[in-house]
């Protein structure tokens, strides 16, 4: 346990931002599998919809420094995939 006083500050501070950055990460795997579930029942129109939500709330975190901005882009490109194997080849 810390004894000083400015380092027991630092980790009651570290652990509110651990629960905010918790609340973060939890909506963006639930949005996630959210995605996924409407991209194997082929419902384009939800799964787009549930995509853009998707991307809102990554960029959101990612802005805050909740996540890295190449784990943000990493997740948007994977969900971005999905999406283009449920739409048809258009020429």
């Amino acid at each position: 346990m810390p004894r000083l006083k400015s380092a027991i500050k630092r980790v009651k501070t570290s652990e509110r931002n651990r629960l905010n950055n918790l609340v973060y990460k939890t909506q963006i795997k639930t949005i996630t599998k959210k995605v996924i579930d409407l991209v194997e029942k082929k419902d384009e129109k939800s799964a787009t919809k549930a995509a853009s939500e998707a991307f809102t709330l990554i960029d959101r975190a990612a802005t805050k420094k909740v996540i890295h901005l190449n784990n943000a882009a990493r997740k948007k490109s994977r969900i971005s995939r999905w999406l283009k194997k449920l739409a048809p080849n258009k020429p």
